[in-house]
């Protein structure tokens, strides 16, 4: 026991950031720099897409359709999520309220880390809808298939955030407090060198691997469509992203409304997460049939008819072959009959020979033709 509590006690009490953060590439005009965190952001898009192929797979989409979606939502997405980040902390890019001090060169430059995921949902959603269009199918049935694998490359990719040292939440005596680097430009001014701080890039990841889960069994039980597991996402991300974000301290623009002063994050989140709600629900009221074709109206696969000219051939070869048959073999009963008893049934044998009128009448005319051919009974002829 004492041994176990030894070993314990030498455990560090706190998460260390990682000192690597990339490797160079040697080129013949100098060297390519690359970065953990486009490494993360990569490693996401590669594990949320093979997720999303299983599951768009499954609701019966065309094949091949996510990779045409995926090459207009991707790049689509990164730009939004650029832009929206440039834009919510915008003093590295334009200066402290607007002064034109910042440096715009730096805007393009993602490998620093700095992507909004609601710029990049927004945009990103934008080409999902070229994407459809282009393949055919409803951008609803995609978003809903989407989902998940959506979750699962932000939670992924905050390990950026990890490797980059930035986003970090506020002091924290918490034993899996996150250590920074005190010369890294992140660590905020003023405070000791020792000092740990909430790992906000683990909640995220954790709560966003927790909401895969919970999505998935959901949509698992409920069969949900017509978009509503992505806005069921957009509520679930929504509602930790509020009290994530509201532990972080790096620099934000900051917004007030109803006398409340907070982050621009943190209104859009429980802003985005109202409106989701609201759909969500507003949706689930409709009552839309399911399952719901992936399909666009006027798009759906046309549908192959098997066509089966040999069985038909067939039957109607039997039917003559049986008419040729029966109406034979009783024109040869009637012309060779040696039973007296037959002379004493007249009605049998005129209803006989009435049933023998209409047969021959039925017959085709391949009938005729094989009753005619060389060898044929010239008494089944003379009784025709």
């Amino acid at each position: 026991m004492q041994t176990v509590l030894h070993a314990a006690a030498m455990v560090p009490l706190s998460i260390p950031s990682p000192s690597w953060s990339g490797f160079d590439i040697p080129l013949p005009w100098g060297t390519l720099r690359i970065h953990a965190y486009a490494l993360c952001i990569l490693a996401g898009i590669i594990v949320g897409l093979w997720l999303t192929s299983a599951r768009w797979k499954r609701r019966g989409a065309p094949e091949g359709s996510l990779w045409d979606i995926a090459i207009w939502a991707i790049p689509f997405g990164i730009i939004g999520g650029r832009l929206y980040h440039v834009f919510s902390s915008p003093d590295a890019y334009f200066g402290p309220g607007f002064d034109g001090t910042g440096d715009l060169s730096l805007i393009p430059q993602i490998q620093r880390g700095g992507l909004g995921i609601w710029g990049a949902v927004i945009l990103g959603v934008v080409g999902a809808w070229i994407g459809c269009r282009r393949a055919g199918v409803k951008l609803t049935a995609f978003l809903d298939a989407a989902a998940p694998g959506l979750l699962l490359a932000q939670a992924i990719g905050r390990l950026g955030n990890w490797f980059n040292q930035e986003l970090f939440g506020a002091p924290t005596t918490l034993p899996w407090g996150l250590q920074i680097d005190p010369a890294n430009a992140n660590f905020p001014a003023g405070m000791p060198a020792d000092t740990l701080f909430h790992p906000t890039f683990l909640y995220e990841l954790l709560w966003n691997l927790a909401g895969v889960g919970i999505l998935l069994l959901l949509d698992k039980k409920f069969q949900f469509r017509w978009g509503r597991l992505f806005w069921l996402y957009a509520v679930y991300y929504t509602l930790g992203r509020v009290w994530i974000e509201a532990l972080r301290i790096d620099d934000a623009e900051q917004i007030t409304l109803f006398g409340i002063t907070t982050r621009l994050n943190v209104w859009t989140s429980i802003f985005v997460f109202i409106a989701a709600l609201l759909i969500f629900v507003a949706l689930g009221r409709l009552g839309r049939p399911v399952p719901d074709s992936p399909y666009l109206k006027g798009r759906e696969p046309e549908k192959s008819v098997e066509k089966e000219p040999d069985a038909v051939t067939s039957v109607t070869s039997h039917d003559v072959d049986a008419s040729v048959s029966d109406t034979g073999s009783r024109d040869n009963l009637r012309d060779n009959q040696s039973d007296p008893g037959h002379v004493d049934e007249p009605q049998d044998a005129a209803g006989r020979a009435a049933k023998d009128t209409t047969s021959a009448a039925d017959a085709t005319p391949a009938a005729t033709a094989v009753r005619k051919a060389p060898g044929s009974s010239p008494k089944a002829d003379d009784t025709k």
